[in-house]
């Protein structure tokens, strides 16, 4: 996965961390939890504010 891969991101967060509201998830963390994704392969510099912000707003259409 890359970062432009953000449905696929989403999925795999919410598989992840099912217990978390990612409406309430903090930028840093969120970074770090997709670095460590299984299958994430790509630059942590790649990932300004609005990749995150639109992973976010992925994972919690997906957390519905």
């Amino acid at each position: 996965m890359k970062w432009t891969d953000i449905q696929d991101i989403a999925i795999a967060l919410t598989d992840t961390h099912p217990d978390v509201d990612p409406q309430y998830v903090r930028f840093t963390d969120l970074h770090q939890w997709v670095m460590a994704l299984d299958g994430f392969d790509d630059s942590p510099d790649r990932a300004g504010e609005k990749v995150l912000e639109a992973i976010q707003m992925a994972w919690i259409d997906e957390a519905r």
